[in-house]
């Protein structure tokens, strides 16, 4: 028998893993509230950032429209205050100053910080020297990219940066911004110079982070909403099946008066009401089944014992035909062995049949006792010897020098043990030379007995039709040891009385081997058998 065992790490997850996984399999509408709300979280992070990016996008595009219409205008004022411009006379150092300081003091009026650079050469740099900047400010808060565009082109540009600065109190700040580049040409030595202005986005970075916030707290609001509507939905179609699942699991434990409670006209009542009905014919028909079996084991008993006192009038009568069989023509005298040999079964047949009826009836009990199963295969198979040795098979026990008890009724174990050694002696193949072999063996919780045979064997699905009432293999062959065919069946009940196995292997041509298993104390739980149901001489196909 094959034990199959959990993986070591199984066994490792924690107790409150396992009853989460155990609720998961169970609950249906944990599944279903559970999946509902993960798909549709999915599908609002999805909208979520898609709104997010356009929003963002929205606000970045409409700020550089402003910053660049802004830039260009300060750039067009610039270029005309330079043109009207005489203070300064041909000094250029003078005239960048001048320009620079009003465009840095007109700056810190309207939130923009302000660097003047040149003159503008190719490759030329902020960190060359020659600058002048809004206080504070860091020149590398202009991006080199943007620089290197004025090395070929003049054109007003623009790019995303990080905006590094200083406040007043000396703590270092940093904001994401947008600066825009664009050049004028310097009347005092006529040279072009670049000016940056650097916009800051900290009103779009509020403004993008509310709508965040906005459609963080909508979208847990919505699964929140989600789930309780998922869960109130489910609940609805759960709690009738549920209801159906409690009520059927009454039917199975015989409570066959249970219905379910029918409201309503949808599908689940009329699903309702279809289980009533198949409950109501399933309980007519078992009643039914239930009083047919009654009426049989009635008949079988009182038929039983019945023919007890007719067949003692004909016991009487047959004994003294069969005493006197020596003075009958040889023809009578045959048929006086006959009628004796057929009334000795018949006297089996109807002392199996009341078997039978106790069993069916409930009324078998059992007269416990410690047995010794290695004593009971010897007595079997000594009783059996003359069978066996008019069928020319010979039978053998394999049993260990120590006893293997087992709390049981003797005489039921012995009666097991002896229709499975007349079974393999009515089929064993008398022109093999192996004997029959009864292994006995046992271990702390339980105790076996196998009854091995060499003869025709069992075909393909006969291992679980053997036990059935009056069942034969092959129809035609005749019982050497003037069995009843109830033999076996009478053994499994036996066996199931005792809380045991009683269990059968064969393939054709190489025999069969039963196999009985016992508990070694009462009420015992079998969870293995200490003998193999496959013989050990067997090779089993591989699949």
């Amino acid at each position: 028998m094959l034990h199959l065992r959990s993986p070591a790490g199984s066994r490792k997850l924690p107790e409150s893993v396992r009853r989460g996984l155990t609720f998961w399999r169970r609950s249906i509408q944990a599944r279903v509230v559970i999946s509902t709300v993960l798909l549709s979280a999915a599908v609002i992070s999805v909208v979520g950032w898609l709104l997010v990016q356009q929003t963002r996008d929205g606000l970045l595009q409409h700020r550089t429209d402003a910053v660049v219409a802004e830039a260009n205008d300060e750039t067009t004022g610039a270029r005309e205050l330079l043109a009207t411009s005489v203070d300064t006379g041909n000094d250029p150092v003078q005239q960048q100053r001048s320009l620079a300081g009003i465009i840095i003091q007109r700056g810190e009026t309207r939130g923009f910080s302000v660097v003047l650079v040149g003159p503008a050469l190719p490759g030329g740099r902020i960190s060359d020297g020659g600058v002048n900047f809004t206080q504070g400010l860091d020149t590398s808060s202009v991006p080199t990219s943007l620089e290197e565009h004025f090395d070929s082109s003049s054109e007003t540009a623009w790019t995303y940066t990080t905006i590094r600065r200083t406040t007043t109190d000396g703590t270092p700040v940093q904001e994401p911004g947008i600066v825009v580049g664009s050049q004028v040409l310097l009347p005092a030595d006529g040279q072009s110079y670049t000016l940056y202005y650097l916009f800051p986005l900290d009103e779009q970075e509020e403004t993008l982070a509310l709508v965040t916030r906005a459609l963080l707290t909508a979208a847990v609001l919505l699964l929140v909403m989600v789930a309780g509507v998922s869960w109130v939905v489910t609940r609805q179609v759960v709690t009738p099946i549920r209801m159906a699942r409690r009520v059927a699991e009454r039917l199975a434990a015989g409570q066959l008066q249970e219905r379910l409670k029918v409201s309503g006209e949808d599908d689940l009542a009329r699903l309702a009401t279809s289980f009533n009905q198949m409950a109501s014919n399933l309980q007519r028909q078992i009643r039914q089944l239930e009083e047919l079996s009654r009426v049989q084991r009635r008949f079988v008993s009182d038929v039983s014992h019945e023919l007890r006192t007719p067949l003692t009038t004909v016991r009487m009568a047959s004994d003294v035909l069969h005493d006197a069989r020596s003075e009958f023509d040889p023809v009578t005298a045959r048929a006086a062995e006959l009628l004796q040999t057929e009334l000795d079964r018949f006297e089996t047949l109807l002392a199996d049949l009341l078997e039978i009826s106790r069993f069916d009836a409930g009324a078998a009990v059992l007269e416990l006792d410690d047995v010794n199963l290695v004593d009971v295969a010897h007595r079997i198979v000594d009783a059996t010897g003359p069978l066996a040795a008019q069928r020319g098979v010979q039978v053998v026990v394999d049993a260990p020098d120590q006893p293997c008890l087992a709390q049981a009724d003797v005489r039921r174990v012995e009666r097991i043990v002896r229709n499975l050694v007349t079974n393999a002696i009515d089929h064993a193949a008398a022109d093999r030379p192996d004997p029959i072999v009864v292994h006995v063996a046992g271990d702390e919780q339980a105790a076996a007995i196998a009854v091995r045979d060499h003869g025709v064997g069992l075909a393909p699905g006969e291992a679980s039709m053997v036990f059935n009432r009056f069942w034969r293999a092959d129809p035609a062959r005749a019982r050497t040891s003037g069995g009843t065919g109830l033999g076996l069946s009478i053994a499994l009940e036996d066996t199931h009385l005792h809380g045991g196995w009683l269990q059968a292997w064969g393939r054709p041509g190489e025999g069969a081997q039963f196999r009985l298993t016992l508990p070694r104390r009462a009420g015992g739980v079998l969870r293995h058998s200490p003998l193999p149901l496959v013989p050990g001489d067997v090779t089993e196909p591989v699949s």
